[in-house]
């Protein structure tokens, strides 16, 4: 069935926005291990096993094919969805348990951009343009798949390499033990994250929609 939202085109200002932010969120991920190849201990493997840098590859993926393709469709509604959560999960947890740990960035601006910059933008534009169609409500529980296969792989990486990306996934020094109920509570944490980002999606299509049929367009 199709939406009435589906036969609004989305604003080239919403689509030129777009790829601004991830052309911005690119730089940044870009700048980082060129600015760091030639430092002692940096580690392109490891650069890519922080959760940060894969949260924004996926925001960066997810502004680009909105901005140039703009696809309307249900599945892409469920990645921006994703993404949008886990760059919420990226702001909040960097805030909260990050913002005096090296993370291995060495420039303020760059640090500025993954962590708080492109974060904002993301759930700008998710409450710009929500979702054109009702998420299932499974839909949260699909998008912490991510989160949690990467703390799997991360714990399973760890001993391998004897590196930890987060102090949080580091079981050396209080054991698995604490580990496991700090893991939980992140993971209670992340779910009210992920439903927020789906409840906030809604009130905002919720909205759209009454303005669409006020204007006779539904």
């Amino acid at each position: 069935m199709t939406s009435p939202d589906d036969r609004v085109d989305t604003p080239v200002a919403l689509r030129v926005f777009r790829v601004v932010a991830a052309l911005l969120g690119l730089a940044a991920l870009i700048w980082i291990p060129v600015r760091s190849s030639d430092v002692a201990g940096f580690s392109l493997a490891n650069f890519f096993s922080y959760f940060t840098v894969l949260s924004n590859v996926s925001a960066v993926v997810v502004f680009l094919v909105g901005g140039v393709v703009d696809p309307r469709s249900e599945t892409f509604d469920k990645v921006r969805g994703a993404a949008t959560t886990y760059m919420v999960i990226t702001g909040i947890v960097y805030a909260v348990l990050l913002s005096n740990v090296d993370v291995q960035i060495q420039d303020a601006w760059t640090n500025s951009v993954l962590h708080r910059i492109v974060p904002v933008l993301i759930v700008l534009d998710w409450v710009l343009d929500p979702p054109r169609r009702r998420n299932s409500e499974f839909a949260p529980l699909v998008w912490l798949a991510f989160p949690v296969v990467y703390g799997v792989y991360s714990l399973i990486r760890g001993p391998v390499v004897d590196w930890y990306p987060y102090p949080f996934l580091d079981p050396r020094e209080r054991g698995y033990g604490p580990l496991a109920i700090g893991l939980a509570v992140l993971v209670a944490a992340f779910l009210l994250i992920a439903l927020a980002v789906d409840r906030v999606g809604e009130l905002a299509a919720s909205r759209r929609s009454r303005k669409h049929a006020a204007s006779g367009l539904g």
